[in-house]
């Protein structure tokens, strides 16, 4: 069972009832909010583990310029770590701008081996 941004969303669930929508939504903007993670220029996608198998297949499947936009939020976002210091305001990655660019090809990688688990069960037997 897999934990963390790649588990089972209860999100779909919550964007289709409007009153559970209006009382979660504030919640989400104050969790992203306190995370941190956008004041250095991050992305939600940026977070996921990297030494995962699918999230390795998946990044090579991001076009170029989503690698090259990638590699730089990291690298700008070591130079903070480095300065101790967040980004100025207006560098910040702001809340329309954080899409998942990376989950979607998650899902497709995980979905493509399970269905390879699924079809890879042949047992040759030789007479």
């Amino acid at each position: 069972m897999v934990f963390g941004p790649l588990s089972i969303s209860l999100a779909p669930y919550v964007r289709s009832s409007k009153t559970l929508s209006k009382w979660v939504t504030p919640i989400a903007n104050w969790y992203a909010q306190a995370a941190r993670y956008r004041q250095f220029g991050f992305k939600y996608d940026d977070l996921l583990m990297e030494e995962n198998p699918s999230v390795q297949r998946a990044l090579g499947r991001l076009t170029d310029r989503q690698t090259y936009d990638r590699a730089y939020r990291l690298k700008r976002a070591s130079q903070c770590s480095v300065l101790h210091a967040e980004l100025p305001k207006d560098q910040w990655t702001k809340p329309e701008e954080d899409v998942r660019y990376l989950a979607p090809h998650v899902k497709n990688v995980v979905a493509e081996e399970t269905e390879r688990k699924k079809w890879d069960n042949v047992i040759v037997k030789r007479k």
